[in-house]
């Protein structure tokens, strides 16, 4: 199966089959169905918060400490905070 772009994963997990083409285990999908149907019944804090940390998540796998951060100044954020260097960057 191929998978590219950001709804990909989202397409290999429905169809219940991993990157190498074999099925993802009933119980892995179970619990994960589990926890993000718990997770879009939780309350939101704010789009942007959102963007932003999509954007850190994701940016961080794209570009370096330094890029990502003046971009997130740049575009109005706040920049990376030490946690988010430490967890994404260490």
């Amino acid at each position: 199966m191929a998978i590219a772009g950001p709804d990909g994963v989202d397409a290999a997990i429905k169809a219940g089959i991993d990157l190498d083409g074999s099925p993802i285990p009933v119980e892995m999908l179970t619990l994960y169905n589990e926890v993000m149907e718990l997770e879009s019944q939780r309350a939101r804090s704010g789009v942007k918060k959102s963007m932003r940390n999509r954007i850190v998540k994701t940016g961080s796998k794209h570009m370096d400490q330094a890029t990502l951060d003046s971009r997130l100044k740049a575009a109005g954020w706040d920049g990376l905070k030490d946690k988010e260097i430490a967890f994404f960057y260490s």
